[in-house]
């Protein structure tokens, strides 16, 4: 075991890729320690890929990189500026509504940093934004890409941890758009003290609407995709292929701005991103084999079942390392190494591998923003130019509203009655669309006429969040 984690540790720090790091070490370990074994290598690389509902990355991926090219940035730009443009520090409310909105159709953060960053910072800078401060607004809003569904980690997990893919979209939609509305108050609240102007001056009717059709079908995929998961029309894989081929219809039909010479390139990115991850995968499993093989798993169930935590102090540790370990390693192989073995753990506290998961993909998107590694820290030092320690410290502000959200997916565990939050999918789910439903009622009526928002969210909304929250 010793001999597994030392090579695997040599080979980061000389700067082996994270794959090859993984199936040296493997390899080391086999030659070495169980020479007899080494005809089971290939079969445990090749079984580690061959799934069924791992079809649905390459799609969640080609989707996102269809819709980026067909020019929805702007679109989805001037529709978050015509809904809350109109408030003080509006284009840093723009920016965090515009990367919730790209965080579902994209799925990524890293995407989400690329096409948000190089529209919005050079605008947020030219009206009074310093530069570190839009950066920083850019890259923490990044984070919800990979928690509000379709999220690409999400689907990683699903499969790792053998959860519902419809499941693990539906806990982590609240937790993804807590973050940014939380991520909005603190703008309204900087606004105030450092004068950021409003950053729209009135549309007429018309206008509005003009808005609206340009943006209205490109806002529909993520209902559309989540929605086929989440109602049970498909599943993961079909939903994805269905979301490939309405974004494919918008880009080339609808929208004409994706033209057919350039779907090769497309389709070759869309490969070389998921055999990226995918043979991140396959050595993973071998290396998780061998953990197994070890009983790692059952000695930190043992070691931290000697301890007898609560389940909150449980998973503040687990919060706490996983914060840790996000800031070294990237995201795909970090909830590959960490589900196998901490889910035994969890199943002696009684936690469901659902919370478990929202926590993981809530703390790794952070490690996106932080330093040394920080994926997302680097792309927006590429198009702006600043150091990622002051891209950092332009996040760190809104960084709290991640950290605030993680907080309270642990602390809502319980119920009154003693059981799980995350055990009471069904209810839970059911209200939750209920509520949605209703959202999507009113959000076009809002925008049309701004003054009924008030009766909405008093008469309505406050009420059957109330009524949600009894529920848990």
């Amino acid at each position: 075991m010793i001999l597994l984690l030392v090579s695997l540790i040599v080979l980061l720090l000389i700067g082996v890729p994270i794959a090859y790091s993984l199936g040296l070490s493997g390899l080391v370990y086999f030659l070495i320690m169980q020479p007899g074994l080494i005809g089971v290598l290939p079969q445990r690389v090749l079984s580690g890929m061959d799934l069924y509902t791992m079809i649905a990355l390459p799609l969640f991926i080609l989707m996102g990189l269809v819709m980026n090219a067909s020019g929805i940035t702007s679109r989805l730009i001037d529709f978050c500026l015509m809904l809350v443009g109109r408030f003080p520090g509006g284009l840093g409310h723009v920016n965090i509504s515009t990367s919730m909105i790209f965080g579902g159709i994209s799925g990524s953060s890293v995407s989400d940093t690329a096409s948000v960053g190089s529209s919005m910072i050079p605008e947020m800078a030219r009206k009074g934004y310093s530069v570190e401060t839009a950066s920083g607004i850019t890259v923490a809003s990044s984070t919800m890409g990979m928690i509000i569904p379709p999220s690409v980690p999400m689907v990683i997990f699903a499969v790792t941890a053998q959860q519902s893919i419809g499941t693990m979209f539906m806990a982590s939609l609240v937790p993804g758009l807590l973050i940014g509305l939380l991520m909005m108050g603190i703008i309204a609240l900087m606004a105030g003290r450092q004068g950021y102007p409003r950053a729209h001056t009135g549309l007429t009717s018309q206008q509005r609407r003009q808005v609206i059709q340009r943006a209205v079908l490109a806002l529909l995929i993520p209902l559309f995709v989540v929605g086929a998961v989440v109602g049970g029309v498909a599943t993961a894989t079909e939903s994805a292929a269905l979301g490939v081929g309405y974004a494919l219809f918008l880009a080339l039909v609808v929208f004409k701005s994706l033209k057919l010479r350039e779907l090769p390139a497309l389709f070759r990115s869309a490969v070389m991103t998921s055999a990226t991850v995918m043979i991140i995968i396959a050595m993973s499993q071998l290396y998780v084999w061998i953990l197994s093989m070890e009983q790692i798993p059952q000695l930190l169930a043992g070691f931290l079942g000697g301890l007898d935590l609560t389940p909150i102090l449980l998973l503040l540790v687990i919060a706490a390392a996983v914060l840790l370990i996000g800031t070294f390693i990237d995201v795909t192989p970090a909830i590959l190494l960490i589900t196998p073995v901490v889910l035994p753990v969890l199943a002696l506290a009684n936690i469901s591998p659902v919370q478990f998961g929202v926590l993981l993909i809530s703390g790794l998107a952070i490690g996106l923003v932080t330093p040394p590694v920080g994926m997302c820290l680097n792309v927006c030092s590429s198009i702006t130019g600043l150091s990622i320690g002051r891209i950092f410290r332009g996040a760190l502000p809104f960084l709290l509203a991640n950290l605030l959200v993680m907080l309270l997916v642990i602390a809502f565990r319980s119920s009154p009655f003693g059981r799980s939050h995350y055990s009471r999918e069904p209810i839970y789910f059911h209200h939750l669309r209920k509520l949605i439903w209703i959202f999507a009622k009113h959000f076009i009526a809002i925008i049309l006429k701004p003054s009924i928002l008030r009766n909405c969210v008093t008469k309505c909304w406050l009420p059957r969040l109330w009524y949600l929250a009894k529920c848990h």
